[in-house]
């Protein structure tokens, strides 16, 4: 079957996402919260820095020597230079101290007090001899590294001093601001998990309750692979992004903004800087979220087929074997799996790209902000605390904008993913039977049936059933025969409701099957597939399905009418053996399970739609015998291929073309010989 779609884009993103958050209003008030504290984290995220300026500021002060007493310091010793050598300017009184003796100058250089520190003649003597050999325009660089051979009096003076109290109170403050963002983060986290495993929770419910209220037709026109697909994927791709990205965009939105506002607050020649060199990765992301958008979408559309041609090859695996299709069903497998991985490849390269196109944005506005700041302290422009302050915005301007690039493109796969779960919610369901009020009582039923004049078509303008009539009395066995597409099973289906007739009328009783709903009409009737379906449990629970108060004891009699029991006897664990659908027991043992379990149920009509189709000859005449003993009382339809399973039918409707062609007893219609006659014989011919 082919699978190829065409990639298109979402055809109403807007609409989706909206339609998602709406879906959200549940846990509003929660989301609410969750964005208060989003908002707030990333405000405290947007004070840091500057706060961490002021610590930086704090420490670098406390790094560098006291420049306002060197001041005070030179100033009052030369001038005490300056009055003891009677000199009007400092470079005349210098050339004059230099020229006296030590003693002389340790007179002239009487005692000065600075800061309640004392500095005698000595100390004063041995520091001008010191800065007499250093460089005037970086004398304080200079008597940083000539610290220790200070004297002790002006060392104390002029070393560098931490002011611990200061830094402990705004270290103190930045604490609290990445605790309580911490916090906030941390909680705004776990609010939004529980809304994504929810919202996901609500969805899955949401598509449970959708399956069982859409008619056949879907699931006819729908591969099972893409349906789970949409179930599975659709949900965790919805369901795991959707809270993430709804706080991702709120805080780094509010990020990137409010270090846009604190940059200029800080400085605004820095703040020019940090946003010109990051510009441009705002056209880059932009330029790669419209290009990465339609793979997006078609990943989801491929991953669907996947699904559905993998559950299509595995289900029927042996026929594959049988008819040597591995090459072909490899080759198609292959060729979705290429569209999957080109798919993937291109939306995650165009998505991951943006990563490291932010982080070299980002690493280039690091080297513009370090360049300019340099140049603006070294004018007395701004602090080194600023330029600390300036590389932590940066961080805060540009990754914001990768995330939001990102957030956004994964919205798009949300839109993809929410588009297919919207298209599965929307589609028609069956008939709302809220209104209807009549009920046939399955103690009371009598067992007729009429089909008046029924016609039906799964397509409109083209007919299948197109007018059928018949007359069940209580009781009968009915057998439907006829060639493959004469409508038979489709008879079936129309009986119990499981498509609406196009027109015509099925009688129940003499009740319209368009007056009763249509868990009225299935709990009348047991109903033998010829396709098995036995679920992952125990062979208690298969039996018993949908039956709590049926005993093992029931079971056992029943399973020996059916002639199962000595197989069910044979497993380890009897009973609470555990089957599922798969070859752990044969096709036949299966189907022997199948009709032990319709033969549970207690019910007044009774279908049979080819139940010996995969027993073998042996256990075909011990099912009939059990067929027999079933029927006994109740209306039954007996569709079947192998037409010496119907001789004792009480009647024998021939369908060919969607029409009743012939009906009668076996005898009689043999008697007639037309088409019955020659389907019957065609069966003998050697």
């Amino acid at each position: 079957m082919p699978r190829d779609r065409a990639p298109e884009k979402v055809k109403d993103i807007k609409g989706t996402l909206l339609r998602l958050f709406k879906d959200l209003n549940k846990w509003r008030y929660m989301m609410i919260v969750a964005t208060i504290l989003a908002l707030i984290a990333a405000a405290l995220s947007t004070i840091a820095p500057n706060k961490l300026a002021d610590v930086t500021d704090v420490i670098s002060d406390g790094l560098k020597p006291n420049t306002e007493n060197i001041e005070k310091i030179s100033t009052e010793i030369y001038k005490n230079v300056m009055i003891g050598t009677n000199s009007t300017n400092i470079e005349e009184a210098t050339i004059t101290f230099t020229n006296m003796s030590k003693t002389e100058q340790e007179k002239i250089l009487v005692p000065i007090t600075i800061d309640n520190v004392k500095i005698n003649s000595s100390d004063q003597l041995k520091y001008i001899q010191l800065i007499s050999t250093i460089n005037k325009d970086t004398m304080s660089e200079d008597l940083l590294i000539k610290l220790d051979k200070l004297p002790k009096s002006i060392k104390k003076l002029i070393e560098p001093k931490m002011d611990m109290n200061e830094l402990k109170r705004r270290s103190i403050i930045l604490g609290v601001i990445y605790l309580f963002n911490s916090l906030f983060g941390l909680c705004e986290g776990l609010l939004m998990a529980y809304v994504g495993i929810g919202f996901s929770k609500k969805l899955r419910q949401g598509i449970s309750k959708k399956i069982n209220r859409l008619p056949l037709k879907y699931f006819d026109n729908h591969e099972t692979g893409d349906v789970l697909s949409r179930v599975t994927n659709d949900v965790d791709t919805i369901g795991i992004n959707m809270s993430d990205n709804i706080t991702s965009l709120i805080t780094n939105i509010t990020l990137f903004l409010g270090s846009i506002v604190m940059m200029f607050v800080t400085n605004c020649i820095m703040a020019f800087t940090a946003i010109l060199s990051s510009i441009i990765g705002f056209i880059i992301s932009f330029i790669l979220l419209k290009k990465s958008q339609k793979y997006f979408v078609e990943r989801q559309k491929q991953l669907g087929s996947l699904n559905g041609h993998i559950e299509e090859i595995f289900s029927g695996h042996n026929v594959v074997k049988a008819y040597n299709g591995e090459e072909e069903t490899l080759d198609e497998f292959d060729r979705i799996n290429d569209k999957l991985y080109t798919c993937n490849r291109m939306s995650q390269f165009l998505s991951g790209i943006m990563q490291p196109v932010m982080h070299f944005i980002g690493n280039f506005g690091y080297v513009a902000v370090c360049v300019v700041g340099a140049l603006l302290v070294m004018n007395g422009k701004t602090t080194f605390g600023t330029i600390v302050a300036f590389m932590i915005y940066v961080r805060l301007f540009t990754n914001p904008l990768s995330r939001i690039a990102q957030a956004l493109t994964t919205m798009q796969s949300i839109a993809a993913a929410g588009e297919r779960v919207f298209e599965f919610m929307d589609e028609v369901e069956l008939s709302d039977e809220s209104h209807i009020k009549n009920k046939i009582n399955k103690k009371e039923a009598k067992g007729n049936i009429e089909f008046k004049n029924v016609k039906f078509g799964y397509d409109e303008g083209k007919t299948i059933i197109k007018d059928f009539s018949a007359d069940v009395k209580a009781g009968q066995k009915i057998a439907i025969v006829g060639p493959t597409g004469a409508g038979k099973t489709t008879m079936v289906n129309l009986l119990m409701k499981f498509y609406e007739i196009s027109d015509g009328d099925i009688l129940i009783d003499g009740k319209s099957i368009k007056e009763l709903s249509r868990a009225n009409i299935h709990d009348l009737f047991i109903m033998v597939l010829q396709d098995t379906w036995l679920f992952e449990g125990s062979i208690r629970d298969n039996l018993k399905f949908n039956r709590k108060d049926v005993t093992d004891e029931k079971i056992w009699e029943i399973c020996k009418t059916v002639g199962v029991d000595h197989f069910i006897k044979t497993l380890p664990g009897g009973l609470d053996s555990m089957v599922g659908d798969n070859d752990s027991i044969s096709s036949g043992q299966k189907q022997l399970l199948t009709i032990a379990r319709g033969m549970i149920e207690d019910e007044p009509f009774l279908i049979l739609d080819e139940a010996t189709s995969n027993v073998d000859t042996r256990t075909e005449e011990l099912v009939q015998k059990a067929m027999d003993k079933l029927t006994v009382g109740r209306t039954s339809f007996i569709i079947a291929h192998r037409l010496s399973t119907i001789k004792n039918a009480d009647l024998i409707l021939v369908m060919n073309e969607g029409n009743i062609v012939e009906q009668g007893t076996h005898e009689e219609l043999l008697e007639k010989g037309g088409f019955y006659s020659k389907l019957y014989n065609s069966q003998f011919q050697q």
